[in-house]
């Protein structure tokens, strides 16, 4: 038995394919530990010409995961930039954007919001009702449709480690299916029924764009669980919060009641949407 270093580039949950000398390896782990994610780089060691066994994750430069009262779920490791797929149909949900925008600033990792269907009317009013207010606060929006011009996409690719994200339904295996049409990813119809995309893809897989440019395809999201983030440090998260904080009266302000707070003032005057506002107030309820 020897050991080598590769990396995860499928993961199964408690089952993950690495690659590694050029080739792919099944591997589990030892015991019950199944904290590893696509993107991972780890040791392995080889038990014959098809399995392996992790031994060891190397040190990580980035890791965006969830967390809920009860589980971590880590969605990817090592990525550099975060695209979150978001589309006018089905209802998009301003809630998760938020929630995924605030785990990139978390985990120092560049947010891209990818605008999927740019060929359906209802994309322009998602943009003038929503989105614009986000460009305005300095995530970039890569507008394109998935189906017909995915090259759009590819000046913010080259170069980077990416991770798709999103609910079920933007398109996400759609834009990895144009961008490698090798890959396979499955696709589905959305249900018009329900509002919502049929999840497809089941587990996270990491694709080679060129030499120095991954992607990483991963499962819908639904919800976005934030309990790994101090409800007293939230406000660094939020780009337009940011130049208010220590100026508030008391050190301790809560932002809701007190006197003097530099936070609820600028909400007043406008410069902290009203949306925004109220998020911070609902996820310091949630992670008290």
């Amino acid at each position: 038995m020897r050991e080598t270093q590769g990396q995860i580039i499928r993961s199964y949950g408690r089952r993950f394919i690495v690659e590694a000398e050029d080739r792919t390896w099944e591997c589990t782990t030892r015991g019950k530990r199944v904290d590893y994610a696509c993107g991972d780089r780890v040791t392995i060691a080889i038990q014959n010409g098809e399995q392996g066994v992790i031994e060891a994750v190397l040190e990580r430069d980035s890791l965006l995961y969830r967390q809920d009262d009860w589980k971590t779920k880590i969605i990817a490791a090592n990525v550099t930039r975060i695209l979150f797929v978001i589309a006018a149909v089905p209802t998009p949900s301003e809630d998760l954007l938020n929630r995924c925008l605030i785990a990139a600033e978390v985990a120092d990792i560049d947010p891209v919001i990818v605008v999927n269907k740019s060929d359906l009317p209802e994309t322009q009013a998602l943009l003038d009702s929503m989105l614009e207010r986000y460009r305005a606060l300095g995530y970039p929006l890569a507008i394109l449709s998935a189906r017909e011009g995915a090259d759009a996409l590819l000046p913010w690719l080259k170069g980077q480690t990416s991770v798709l994200v999103g609910q079920s339904g933007m398109g996400k295996s759609t834009l990895t299916n144009a961008l490698l049409p090798d890959a396979h990813a499955r696709t589905a119809e959305i249900s018009q029924a329900l509002d919502t995309g049929k999840h497809t893809t089941t587990h996270a897989e990491l694709y080679h764009l060129d030499a120095d440019s991954d992607l990483i395809d991963s499962p819908g999201l639904q919800a976005f669980g934030l309990h790994h983030v101090k409800a007293s440090e939230l406000i660094r998260y939020f780009p337009e919060m940011r130049k208010w904080i220590g100026k508030c009266r008391f050190h301790n302000c809560s932002h809701r009641v007190e006197p003097g707070c530099a936070i609820r003032d600028a909400a007043e005057r406008g410069e902290i949407h009203p949306f925004r506002m109220g998020l911070l107030k609902r996820l310091t309820d949630e992670l008290k």
